[in-house]
């Protein structure tokens, strides 16, 4: 008794120690967002001032714009090509360079950043200076960001593939239904929460990505991570821990907004699971 006793205290504590540890600095960003002092680890006391100045921070807002519409395109387009590489992948066990597919699927989870924008990078000017097309700037980070979203949308749609009832695909073909038709309505509203999950995922990926935005960026296309980038390299004020807490508290309520959500739908298929058994 006592060793099991000892056995969970000792999991909740290394589990409280690990939560501190990842959330602690955030905790740290939010409350000297409100520090008065424009030096970020010097507390002189309570202030709004840092909010009511970022309307005026011309760069930082253009900055954060240009991310949150990069990060929604990355994560759309992340989601429609990173289901039809999972359907390929879990319905087609056997067809011409399957393996080749899964490895180039997979390869931008595993190659260090660096060495995507760098390949990336030197690719479109190539292009570019054969037809004179992509310049630099958001489509080239949109390209960028959305080969890294579609490797992450496929492993997490294709983990909920795996686990669905063939059976049920069996049966609606079975009673004349397209393969299309099948996919619409039957597959497609059972992967419904991977597929918001992936694509939560690829928006986060997306908006705080530094690397792929270094490489593929060109005049007047600065993102907000390369605008906070390189102010930290002169000394950052509180008026990035503001735009930060902002965007925390966005995301916590979407996070939170989808749990939800998701929860809901998972109850409300396990009672009809429930009342189609008793029928």
């Amino acid at each position: 008794m006592r060793a099991s006793a000892f056995n969970t205290g000792f999991a909740r504590t290394w589990l409280a120690l690990g939560f501190a540890f990842l959330y602690l600095p955030i905790v740290a960003l939010v409350v000297f967002s409100f520090n008065d002092s424009p030096l970020p680890n010097v507390w002189r006391g309570f202030t709004l001032k840092w909010y009511a100045g970022l309307p005026d921070d011309h760069e930082m807002l253009a900055g954060l714009w240009l991310s949150l519409r990069i990060a929604f395109f990355t994560a759309c387009g992340s989601v429609v090509l990173g289901t039809l590489a999972a359907v390929a992948l879990v319905k087609y066990r056997r067809f011409p360079g399957r393996t080749v597919f899964s490895g180039m699927v997979s390869a931008p989870l595993v190659m260090p950043e660096v060495v995507v924008g760098l390949s990336l990078l030197l690719m479109l000017v190539s292009i570019q200076r054969a037809i004179g097309f992509p310049e630099r700037g958001m489509l080239t980070i949109w390209l960028g960001h959305l080969l890294l979203g579609m490797a992450y949308a496929t492993v997490v749609v294709q983990a909920r593939l795996h686990d669905l009832n063939p059976q049920l695909e069996e049966a609606a073909m079975d009673l004349g239904a397209r393969p299309w038709q099948v996919f619409t309505l039957i597959t497609l509203p059972m992967i419904t929460q991977s597929l918001l999950s992936a694509w939560l995922l690829t928006f986060t990926i997306s908006l705080d990505d530094v690397v792929l935005s270094a490489f593929l960026s060109g005049p007047g296309a600065t993102t907000m991570p390369l605008v906070i980038f390189s102010r930290a390299r002169l000394g950052l004020n509180p008026s990035v821990n503001a735009v930060a807490t902002l965007i925390v508290i966005v995301v916590a309520i979407g996070v939170v907004a989808a749990s939800w959500w998701i929860a809901h739908n998972e109850r409300r298929r396990a009672q009809e699971l429930a009342a189609a058994g008793h029928a």
